[in-house]
């Protein structure tokens, strides 16, 4: 995990997203479990699936945590993920590599919070 964390660092795209005030007391208020439960939600449906009919764009930049995490930790599309975790396109993405992201995404928050 360690070589991620690095090669994220490095890029200046991954690098500038931050969580805002907003983020940071939505997270205090709904606390870490459910911000997990919603990561979960959306990687099972937004990611999981092996074909995306609109993979690249599915997302959002900004309106959640979770949202802003998988764009600073290269999880937001399945290109994203084959690019910087070499998680390859087009199959349904296991359980095993579903917790992976989610690891990813809660230690990026973890950190920013």
């Amino acid at each position: 995990m360690n070589d991620i964390w690095y090669r994220l660092g490095k890029s200046k795209f991954r690098s500038k997203w931050h969580l805002h005030e907003k983020e940071k007391i939505y997270i205090q208020e709904k606390g870490l479990d459910t911000i997990e439960s919603h990561a979960r939600d959306f990687i099972k449906k937004r990611l999981a699936p092996a074909i995306i009919p609109n993979d690249g764009k599915q997302t959002p930049m900004k309106g959640h945590p979770v949202f802003i995490a998988q764009h600073a930790t290269a999880t937001c599309c399945r290109g994203c993920l084959e690019k910087w975790h070499h998680i390859k396109k087009g199959h349904l993405l296991t359980p095993q590599e579903q917790e992976y992201i989610i690891n990813i995404i809660m230690t990026w928050i973890q950190k920013e919070k």
